[in-house]
């Protein structure tokens, strides 16, 4: 990236972060309020030899960014809420077959009328806790929008170094 001002939001900041690190795959669902992510990805992603999928639920676009790692591709995928709860169960593959890989939860309240696009923190516990088995979970928390655009490159670095998903947490 040249050096320019960008007046952006956290989720364009952080898909924009995620290709500077060299992102090359996105699988995926819409939910809100994670929807800029995909959007970006999909603009974007096919103008760098990548590659954009929008899956049919939360469980297969986390299935198909794991396929895309064990490949090679540094792939991402990213949800809100209740979508991150059904993405648990690949998570823990994903940590267990030490598959790099780097998931945004860009978390909200709900499931309940009036308020699933209300931002909070309701995921962390879960970030930590949610899948079965023991290991040790990376997951940042962002707090500007320039450390968005920095953590996505900092989780690639790290899922790499590690050999396991990493988790950014944002509101």
């Amino acid at each position: 990236m040249k050096n320019e001002t960008n007046f952006w939001q956290g989720n364009v900041a952080l898909a924009h972060g995620a290709l500077a690190a060299g992102c090359r795959f996105f699988g995926g669902y819409p939910i809100t309020p994670s929807s800029e992510i995909a959007e970006v990805m999909a603009e974007e992603l096919p103008k760098l030899n990548g590659r954009f999928i929008q899956m049919e639920d939360e469980i297969a676009g986390i299935a198909a960014a794991i396929g895309a790692s064990m490949t090679g591709k540094k792939s991402m995928t990213a949800t809100s809420g209740p979508g991150f709860s059904l993405k648990q169960e690949n998570l823990g593959l994903a940590y267990m077959a030490e598959i790099p890989l780097v998931v945004v939860d860009v978390m909200r309240g709900g499931p309940s009328t009036g308020l699933p696009t209300s931002i909070s923190q309701q995921d962390v516990m879960q970030a930590r806790w949610g899948t079965h088995g023991d290991h040790a979970t990376i997951a940042y928390a962002p707090s500007s929008v320039q450390e968005c655009y920095e953590t996505a490159i900092k989780a690639f670095n790290m899922a790499e170094r590690f050999r396991q998903p990493v988790l950014i947490m944002s509101d």
